[in-house]
């Protein structure tokens, strides 16, 4: 904001401006929805050249009558601010340029910085059609169209015969033609006749109706009887009533506190149901982990879903998933795999990453560390070629991967580049049927050749452990027994058989 206190002020150039006195605020068709603190106090329209009082109150400068040296008073606050002290309130002008303003003439809107114009355009520089003054504002127009002096008029004495037309300015001469007081003349006569009519009517109708009005005073009377009776009848019920309401609103005490103990009874149990729903949760996984356990040293893990699992690692957002728990024995080790479906380190984008993880058991302190087992990671193939995937690892006994477990599960290590991705991923592979992939895991208490992997897991895992041990024993006899006979083969039949 700037004050301006000389003669060539904004304060005194539009003091002198004809056209600024005749200009209020700025109406608009949404004014009521404008901060009160950017309309005029007087004319209770949007700002035009704002200015500002000492007291702070803001109003269009065409609405206060400013006079050099004067004195103006707040019409809000009645406080006093000097001539030279008003001031034009820029910052309160360029704050308002961005509102949003409906024109209150036509359907346009827009910013206020551009509703001038627009109304120079289109709604100013109006001129009477009767006297040809020109107008800067429609609503000046409009006042002036309904006091204009050169406008043709009715006589205000139409409705009582007197049809003559003439210009407004010349009604006061008109009311002293001799034409027009005498239908003046004739009215009043005719009204003074009706008069003395309606008080002779008045008498008639007084005298013949006394015995009447006796007759309805009776009736009144006897009215009057029966409402008291009614009356004191509705007290009655009245007082039964509030006694009744009076019960009705204890009720309504007693409800109401025992909807809130209700209602706090009900909230109270909330947070118990969503933990038991956790509990119960908790348990169906638990009893699920259970169902599944094996105890032999082998797992046979189903992975279901695996085209979201895969979605989730790639996103990051679950990289890896674990299987669940298997042992050695019922006494012995505690372990699981755990799988990244994206890979993981140096193999992520690029293979299935798998490794073993060795977890805290209750008999720990009973078994042999560090673990130092071979084992065997098998992909099923589940199509009848059966082509699994077979990799195998021996821990590193100075890894403390392979250490007694101090925390649940010690740090998994395996083989981070099982399977390529490539192959995993394409249509139709034989690896994933029904989004669902099967993986076993098997931890070698006994040496087995690398040789027999093949056919182990090839043995249907449907039969029992026991017949699959059977049949393992029976297959380490046959394939003994063949390398016995190719080793009795004589030397120069060998050479024949190689350089054939």
């Amino acid at each position: 904001m700037c004050q301006l206190p000389t003669k060539n002020s904004f304060i005194d150039q539009t003091t002198n401006s004809q056209d600024q006195r005749n200009m209020v605020g700025f109406d608009a068709r949404n004014k009521d929805s404008v901060a009160r603190c950017y309309l005029c106090q007087i004319c209770m329209l949007i700002l035009r050249n704002p200015i500002q009082l000492l007291c702070g109150h803001r109003y269009c400068h065409s609405c206060l009558n400013i006079k050099e040296h004067s004195v103006v008073k707040c019409i809000t606050c009645n406080a006093e601010t000097t001539h030279d002290k008003i001031i034009f309130d820029r910052g309160c002008q360029n704050d308002m340029e961005t509102l949003t303003i409906l024109c209150c003439f036509c359907d346009w809107n827009g910013i206020f910085k551009d509703y001038e114009k627009h109304l120079c355009a289109n709604q100013l520089n109006l001129t009477c059609q009767y006297c040809g003054k020109d107008f800067v504002d429609k609503n000046l127009s409009l006042q002036h169209e309904s006091e204009c002096g050169n406008m043709t008029i009715d006589c205000p004495f139409k409705q009582y015969g007197c049809i003559e037309q003439f210009l407004r300015k010349d009604t006061h001469n008109h009311l002293l033609t001799e034409k027009h007081q005498n239908i003046m003349s004739s009215v009043l006569i005719e009204s003074e006749s009706y008069l003395v009519n309606i008080q002779n009517n008045q008498q008639l109708t007084s005298t013949v109706s006394n015995d009447q009005l006796n007759k309805t005073v009776d009736i009144i009377l006897n009215s009057i009887e029966v409402l008291n009776d009614d009356t004191q009848q509705l007290s009655s019920q009245t007082t039964q009533a509030q006694w009744l309401l009076k019960d009705l609103t204890e009720d309504m005490s007693k409800l109401s506190t025992a909807v809130q103990e209700s209602h706090s009874f009900t909230t109270g149990l909330t947070p118990n149901q969503q933990v038991l729903q956790q509990n119960m949760n908790s348990l169906k996984q638990e009893i699920e982990d259970y169902q599944s356990i094996s105890c032999d040293g082998s797992l046979l893990w189903r992975i279901t879903d695996v085209q979201k699992k895969m979605v989730d690692a790639q996103s990051d957002k679950a990289p890896s998933i674990y299987s669940p728990p298997f042992y050695s024995s019922p006494n012995g080790y505690k372990m699981r795999a755990r799988l990244y479906l994206y890979g993981d380190g140096t193999a992520r984008t690029t293979h299935l990453s798998i490794f073993f993880v060795l977890m805290r058991g209750t008999y720990d302190a009973l078994l042999q560390f560090p673990f130092n087992y071979k084992v065997t990671f098998c992909l099923y193939d589940q199509s009848d070629k059966q082509e699994h995937i077979i990799d195998s690892f021996r821990p590193d006994i100075s890894s403390i991967s392979f250490q007694r477990p101090r925390t649940d599960m010690n740090i998994a290590s395996g083989i981070p580049k099982f399977f390529p991705l490539t192959k995993l991923q394409q249509d139709n592979n034989s690896y994933i049927r029904d989004d669902t992939m099967f993986i076993k895991v098997m931890v070698h208490f006994r040496e087995a050749p690398k040789i027999l992997l093949p056919y182990i897991f090839n043995i249907n895992p449907g039969l029992p452990t026991t017949v699959q041990e059977t049949m393992t024993q029976q297959e380490v006899e046959k394939q003994k027994q063949q390398s016995t006979v190719d080793t009795s083969v004589p030397a120069t039949s060998s050479t024949t058989l190689n350089s054939t």
